[in-house]
């Protein structure tokens, strides 16, 4: 196994050009945004080396369909507090700070129930340790997820608390009333929930075609980025991409060698169907091999903890 580094990349390369009108920043479909991921992890898992971690990531991502369609109505910012928060240039459902709605939780136990069935006296131990946690212990764990803090005690469980927050979330960012968002100035924050992007996506197809986006890591919104453009500094002149050798011709690395950071980049005109959340877990050995060349993630994967790809 080894990387292969395209060097050859100009800085203008994908650049929009000026008179164009991309669309700034697409919701999430609800109907969609889960369930097709949870197809997605189907269908890498078989004849890869991590299908069971895969398979059970697909279970997972089909939970969260289902809390989905099912999620109450719960709060959401008004008028004022969205006319408020275009005019600063801040995310309306900040992460960091939004007074969460319980409903959080109680997507969680649904999770935790629909997965006991064939689960591995590992994951069965997770499940009821979160099952028995308290309201102020799943708050603290929310609040690791969301500060991506995997110091914490019970860190086995934060997968699928960050699962249960996605669909609370992507809910709330689904929403009409969150229609017309725009970027914000600083560039790798998602503009709905301020949360870091996943992946960027290069899209197929009607006005986004040949267009870039970030994907967001909570609430799966998506903002326009120009493409060759470093997504942490927003270089342009030492940008780089990178894949394996007889891997996914789908996803590479995006180097920076100005800050050393990287993010991955999916590409629907290789495979229409990658998902920016479900590739970027199928191919964790590329994050292995960017990592030892030097560089450092630009925005996390909720559903991995990191140092925990053994």
């Amino acid at each position: 196994m080894s990387l292969n580094p395209n060097q050859n990349i100009s800085a203008a390369d994908g650049v929009i050009p000026p008179s164009s009108d991309p669309i700034e920043v697409c919701q999430p479909q609800k109907a969609a945004v889960f369930a097709d991921r949870a197809r997605r992890f189907d269908t890498l898992a078989a004849d890869h080396s991590l299908g069971e971690y895969l398979r059970f990531l697909g279970r997972v991502t089909r939970l969260q369909h289902e809390c989905l369609q099912d999620h109450p109505e719960v709060p959401l910012p008004d008028a004022d507090a969205l006319a408020r928060a275009a005019g600063y240039g801040m995310p309306p459902l900040p992460v960091s700070d939004w007074p969460r709605d319980p409903a959080w939780r109680a997507h969680l136990q649904r999770i935790l129930t629909g997965l006991r069935e064939g689960a591995s006296p590992e994951v069965l131990a997770v499940l009821d340790s979160l099952a028995k946690a308290g309201e102020d212990e799943l708050e603290k764990l929310a609040d690791a997820v969301l500060a991506n803090d995997y110091t914490v005690d019970n860190a086995g469980g934060l997968p699928l608390v960050a699962a249960a927050l996605q669909v609370y979330w992507t809910h709330m960012a689904a929403a009409p009333a969150l229609s017309g968002l725009k970027r914000l100035d600083v560039h790798n924050v998602c503009p709905c929930c301020g949360s870091l992007a996943v992946a960027s996506v290069l899209r197929i197809g009607g006005e986004v075609a040949n267009l870039r986006y970030l994907h967001c890591s909570v609430c799966n919104t998506e903002w326009n980025m120009v493409r060759a453009k470093c997504v942490s500094c927003g270089g342009l002149e030492k940008v780089s991409y990178r894949h394996i050798e007889g891997g996914s011709e789908a996803v590479r690395a995006e180097c920076c060698e100005s800050c050393h950071s990287y993010l991955k980049i999916a590409q629907q005109d290789k495979d229409p169907l990658v998902d920016p959340v479900a590739d970027d877990l199928a191919t964790l050995a590329l994050d292995i091999l960017v990592d030892e060349a030097g560089f450092e993630r630009a925005g996390p994967n909720p559903l991995f903890i990191p140092g925990s790809a053994e």
